[in-house]
């Protein structure tokens, strides 16, 4: 009788310390997902309103986009999109208002 109680305690320990593992990991994630603030539409290069804006996670990045069917264009082909936005930023460099200064 006494064993069963020692394999139940033992149990209770491994969930307790799989329970914990879960919830950091968790904390982690949300650590990890970077906000990227774009104020552009990488799909239609349209200017996000603040009220019709929508998000969507991709590689631990969080895009901003003007509508719904832009996160569903954006789904079908993420890294041209992010290309994309990418060059739009080096050319907002370029032109001498980039926030880096030589």
């Amino acid at each position: 009788m006494k064993k069963l109680a020692v394999f139940t305690l033992v149990i209770f320990l491994v969930a307790g310390i799989t329970y914990a593992a879960e919830q950091a990991h968790t904390t982690e994630q949300v650590k990890k997902a970077e906000v990227i603030g774009n104020e552009i539409c990488p799909v239609s290069g349209e200017k996000i309103d603040e009220k019709m804006k929508q998000t969507y996670e991709y590689k631990g990045k969080i895009y901003n986009f003007c509508c719904p069917m832009c996160v569903e264009e954006f789904k079908k082909d993420p890294e041209k999109y992010i290309k994309k936005m990418g060059e739009a930023e080096e050319g907002k460099e370029h032109s001498g208002h980039g926030k880096h200064h030589h």
